[in-house]
């Protein structure tokens, strides 16, 4: 299961002393409770307790992200170019843990189904992150002659930056998609933590 929280475009000449040139990604992991004795009351306390999705139900696991650019253009040569690319990827990884005893049985059909969960949120992850090497590509460069206050070029940066956001958004659906339908790996990780052949 995927979320994006927000996604913010700042063009101007302010860099926080820290940002680095390039894409920079910061990751942060956060866990929420669970308890249960059987695979099917862990599968019920994730329904009820994992993270919103939607208005009425929950997800099991989350990856979410915001995404930030700093882009700073100024003339050179006749020309408004992008001098500095920076941008930055917040990925916020949300899990669940298990909170109760659990029989040897069950611990091992939860550490399975677990590295199953963590690594399609880590796919999402990895597609997210190209998504802003992607768009630090297309707008690495960029230059335009006869735009001295740099209009044109802003709003060729933010097409530029829509266009490969719509490209990896498809992408992390198509994902979900493969994932989560009927006979697909999430159904089958869900029967193995359950106990199911």
């Amino acid at each position: 299961m995927r979320r994006i929280v927000l996604t913010c475009l700042a063009i101007g000449s302010l860099c926080a002393p820290e940002a680095l040139a390039g894409t920079r990604v910061v990751v942060q992991t956060r866990t929420y409770d669970i308890t249960g004795g059987s695979g099917a009351t862990l599968v019920d306390a994730m329904d009820s307790k994992g993270p919103k999705h939607g208005f009425m139900t929950h997800a099991i696991a989350q990856t979410a992200y915001t995404v930030d650019w700093d882009l700073d253009a100024g003339q050179v040569n006749g020309f408004c170019r992008l001098r500095r690319v920076n941008g930055t990827l917040n990925l916020f990884y949300t899990f669940p843990r298990v909170a109760s005893p659990t029989t040897p049985a069950l611990k091992k059909r939860w550490t399975r189904f677990f590295a199953g969960v963590r690594a399609h949120e880590e796919t999402h992850g990895r597609i997210a992150r190209e998504m802003m090497r992607a768009t630090e590509r297309s707008i690495t460069g960029l230059r335009i002659a006869d735009d001295p206050s740099c209009y044109k070029t802003r709003g060729e940066a933010r097409r530029r930056i829509k266009v490969a956001y719509a490209e990896y958004e498809a992408r992390q659906n198509a994902f979900d998609q493969r994932e989560h339908r009927d006979g697909g790996h999430v159904e089958h990780l869900i029967a193995a933590l359950m106990g199911r052949p």
